[in-house]
């Protein structure tokens, strides 16, 4: 059953972050879809099991962003 889930990303300010974060997130295994909306920092995951937030933190985070909320 798919799943998705949804984080904030703080510190996007264009298009080019946009795609920074759909690619460093888009190559978490299991990951089968990345949506992001720059306006509003809205990062939706879908993957066909859950997938560990530590992944998808990390992935954000080595796109050079955070995840708001994120520990």
């Amino acid at each position: 059953m798919a799943t998705t889930a949804t984080y904030t990303v703080k510190g996007m300010t264009c298009g080019h972050c946009v795609s920074s974060v759909k690619e460093e997130v888009g190559e978490v295994p299991g990951v089968t879809g990345v949506e992001v909306d720059l306006q509003s920092g809205l990062l939706t995951v879908a993957s066909e099991q859950p997938v560990e937030q530590s992944a998808i933190v990390a992935a954000v985070e080595e796109a050079g962003y955070s995840v708001a909320g994120a520990s």
